[in-house]
Protein backbone atom coordinates (compact mmCIF):
# COMPACT_ATOMS: atom_id res chain seq x y z
CA UNK A 1 0.00 0.00 0.00
CA UNK A 2 1.80 3.28 -1.23
CA UNK A 3 1.24 6.41 1.45
CA UNK A 4 -1.43 7.86 0.03
CA UNK A 5 -3.79 4.17 0.47
CA UNK A 6 -2.39 4.15 3.87
CA UNK A 7 -3.39 8.14 4.85
CA UNK A 8 -7.08 7.60 3.25
CA UNK A 9 -7.49 4.04 4.94
CA UNK A 10 -5.93 5.86 8.93
CA UNK A 11 -8.23 8.99 8.11
CA UNK A 12 -11.33 6.65 8.12
CA UNK A 13 -10.44 4.60 11.14
CA UNK A 14 -9.38 8.21 12.71
CA UNK A 15 -12.37 10.21 12.14
CA UNK A 16 -14.53 7.25 13.68
CA UNK A 17 -12.10 7.86 16.91
CA UNK A 18 -11.76 10.77 16.70
CA UNK A 19 -16.13 11.52 17.14
CA UNK A 20 -16.33 8.07 19.78
CA UNK A 21 -14.03 10.21 21.98
CA UNK A 22 -15.31 13.84 21.44
CA UNK A 23 -19.01 11.96 22.45
CA UNK A 24 -17.16 10.47 25.74
CA UNK A 25 -16.33 14.12 27.37
CA UNK A 26 -15.78 17.03 24.92
CA UNK A 27 -15.46 19.93 27.76
CA UNK A 28 -13.57 17.38 30.72
CA UNK A 29 -10.93 16.83 28.22
CA UNK A 30 -10.63 21.05 26.97
CA UNK A 31 -10.10 21.76 30.66
CA UNK A 32 -7.40 18.78 31.04
CA UNK A 33 -5.94 19.96 27.80
CA UNK A 34 -5.23 23.22 29.45
CA UNK A 35 -3.85 21.71 32.60
CA UNK A 36 -1.70 19.61 30.65
CA UNK A 37 -0.25 22.31 28.12
CA UNK A 38 0.17 24.80 30.89
CA UNK A 39 2.52 22.59 33.38
CA UNK A 40 4.88 21.36 29.94
CA UNK A 41 4.75 23.68 27.66
CA UNK A 42 3.94 26.99 29.16
CA UNK A 43 4.71 30.08 26.75
CA UNK A 44 7.30 32.77 27.28
CA UNK A 45 5.72 36.31 28.46
CA UNK A 46 4.34 37.91 25.30
CA UNK A 47 4.88 35.17 23.14
CA UNK A 48 2.08 34.83 20.14
CA UNK A 49 -0.36 32.06 19.83
CA UNK A 50 -1.62 30.57 16.33
CA UNK A 51 -4.31 27.93 16.86
CA UNK A 52 -7.01 26.79 15.23
CA UNK A 53 -11.05 26.70 15.55
CA UNK A 54 -12.38 23.70 16.74
CA UNK A 55 -14.25 22.86 13.54
CA UNK A 56 -16.79 19.40 13.69
CA UNK A 57 -15.36 16.78 16.51
CA UNK A 58 -11.96 18.35 16.85
CA UNK A 59 -10.63 18.99 20.45
CA UNK A 60 -11.78 22.47 21.76
CA UNK A 61 -8.79 24.71 21.08
CA UNK A 62 -11.03 27.76 22.07
CA UNK A 63 -10.85 27.27 25.88
CA UNK A 64 -7.05 26.99 25.72
CA UNK A 65 -6.94 29.65 23.72
CA UNK A 66 -8.99 32.10 25.57
CA UNK A 67 -6.79 31.14 28.83
CA UNK A 68 -3.56 32.09 26.91
CA UNK A 69 -5.09 35.56 25.94
CA UNK A 70 -6.00 36.38 29.71
CA UNK A 71 -2.41 35.57 30.67
CA UNK A 72 -1.63 38.62 28.18
CA UNK A 73 -0.45 36.54 24.94
CA UNK A 74 -1.38 37.49 21.83
CA UNK A 75 -3.89 34.99 20.05
CA UNK A 76 -4.59 34.47 16.24
CA UNK A 77 -6.92 32.49 14.58
CA UNK A 78 -6.21 30.87 10.76
CA UNK A 79 -7.38 31.82 7.51
CA UNK A 80 -6.84 30.28 3.90
CA UNK A 81 -5.77 33.27 2.28
CA UNK A 82 -4.42 31.76 -0.66
CA UNK A 83 -5.32 28.03 -1.67
CA UNK A 84 -2.22 25.70 -1.28
CA UNK A 85 -0.56 27.77 0.66
CA UNK A 86 0.58 28.42 4.44
CA UNK A 87 -1.84 30.08 6.42
CA UNK A 88 -2.62 33.27 7.60
CA UNK A 89 -3.36 33.80 11.44
CA UNK A 90 -5.42 36.84 11.94
CA UNK A 91 -5.70 38.57 15.96
CA UNK A 92 -8.77 37.40 17.88
CA UNK A 93 -9.53 37.40 21.49
CA UNK A 94 -12.63 36.08 23.61
CA UNK A 95 -15.28 37.47 21.86
CA UNK A 96 -14.61 38.13 18.08
CA UNK A 97 -17.07 36.44 15.91
CA UNK A 98 -15.55 33.94 13.36
CA UNK A 99 -16.89 34.18 9.66
CA UNK A 100 -16.80 31.24 7.64
CA UNK A 101 -13.56 30.99 5.67
CA UNK A 102 -12.68 29.51 1.58
CA UNK A 103 -12.94 25.64 2.88
CA UNK A 104 -15.93 26.01 5.50
CA UNK A 105 -13.50 26.22 8.14
CA UNK A 106 -14.32 28.96 11.11
CA UNK A 107 -11.96 31.64 10.23
CA UNK A 108 -11.36 35.29 11.72
CA UNK A 109 -12.25 38.16 10.38
CA UNK A 110 -10.28 39.59 6.94
CA UNK A 111 -9.72 43.21 8.46
CA UNK A 112 -8.05 41.79 11.41
CA UNK A 113 -4.22 42.60 12.32
CA UNK A 114 -2.19 39.52 10.89
CA UNK A 115 -0.04 38.00 13.57
CA UNK A 116 3.37 35.59 13.08
CA UNK A 117 2.55 33.10 15.99
CA UNK A 118 5.42 31.29 18.32
CA UNK A 119 3.94 28.95 19.37
CA UNK A 120 1.30 27.22 16.77
CA UNK A 121 -2.35 24.81 18.48
CA UNK A 122 -2.39 21.91 15.38
CA UNK A 123 -5.33 20.29 14.76
CA UNK A 124 -5.39 16.66 13.82
CA UNK A 125 -7.28 13.09 12.86
CA UNK A 126 -4.12 10.70 14.76
CA UNK A 127 -0.83 11.21 15.58
CA UNK A 128 1.90 9.13 17.01
CA UNK A 129 5.45 10.14 19.58
CA UNK A 130 7.53 10.56 16.90
CA UNK A 131 5.68 13.41 16.60
CA UNK A 132 3.61 12.80 13.00
CA UNK A 133 0.35 13.84 12.48
CA UNK A 134 -2.70 12.69 10.23
CA UNK A 135 -4.81 15.90 9.31
CA UNK A 136 -7.49 16.57 6.47
CA UNK A 137 -5.26 16.06 3.57
CA UNK A 138 -4.95 19.61 2.25
CA UNK A 139 -1.19 20.10 3.66
CA UNK A 140 -2.12 23.71 4.95
CA UNK A 141 -0.35 23.11 8.53
CA UNK A 142 2.42 20.78 7.31
CA UNK A 143 3.43 24.10 4.43
CA UNK A 144 2.48 26.63 7.57
CA UNK A 145 4.57 24.79 9.86
CA UNK A 146 7.74 24.72 7.49
CA UNK A 147 7.00 28.46 6.70
CA UNK A 148 6.52 29.46 9.88
CA UNK A 149 9.98 27.19 11.00
CA UNK A 150 11.86 29.43 8.07
CA UNK A 151 10.75 32.70 9.32
CA UNK A 152 12.30 31.85 12.90
CA UNK A 153 11.55 29.38 15.47
CA UNK A 154 7.76 28.12 16.09
CA UNK A 155 6.72 25.02 18.54
CA UNK A 156 4.51 22.96 16.92
CA UNK A 157 1.74 21.96 19.29
CA UNK A 158 -1.20 19.14 18.32
CA UNK A 159 -4.02 19.07 20.53
CA UNK A 160 -6.17 15.67 20.49
CA UNK A 161 -7.93 12.87 22.49
CA UNK A 162 -5.74 10.70 24.13
CA UNK A 163 -7.63 7.96 22.08
CA UNK A 164 -6.31 9.63 18.41
CA UNK A 165 -2.39 8.22 19.10
CA UNK A 166 -2.10 5.34 16.89
CA UNK A 167 1.95 3.41 16.92
CA UNK A 168 2.61 4.85 13.58
CA UNK A 169 0.91 7.59 11.36
CA UNK A 170 2.36 7.11 7.60
CA UNK A 171 4.18 9.97 6.50
CA UNK A 172 6.79 11.53 3.57
CA UNK A 173 9.14 14.21 3.30
CA UNK A 174 6.32 16.70 3.10
CA UNK A 175 5.01 15.87 6.58
CA UNK A 176 5.67 18.24 9.52
CA UNK A 177 6.41 17.03 12.95
CA UNK A 178 5.27 18.18 15.67
CA UNK A 179 7.06 19.05 19.08
CA UNK A 180 4.58 18.40 21.27
CA UNK A 181 1.24 16.61 21.49
CA UNK A 182 -1.23 17.68 23.96
CA UNK A 183 -3.77 15.21 25.26
CA UNK A 184 -6.11 15.28 27.82
CA UNK A 185 -4.14 12.70 29.95
CA UNK A 186 -0.96 13.85 29.17
CA UNK A 187 1.61 16.03 27.11
CA UNK A 188 3.93 14.12 24.71
CA UNK A 189 7.43 15.85 23.92
CA UNK A 190 7.84 13.96 20.42
CA UNK A 191 10.60 12.40 19.23
CA UNK A 192 11.92 15.38 17.31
Amino acid sequence: MNIADAKKALRVEARARRQTAHEAGAQGAAESVIANFMAAVPPPPGAAVGSYWPFETELDAGALLAHLHGLGHPCAVPAVAVADQPLAFRAWAPGDRLTTGRLGEPAPDPRAAEITPDILLVPLLAFDRRGYRLGFGGGYYDRTIAALGREGAVLAVGLAYAAQEVDEVPHDGHDARLDWVVTEREAIRTGN
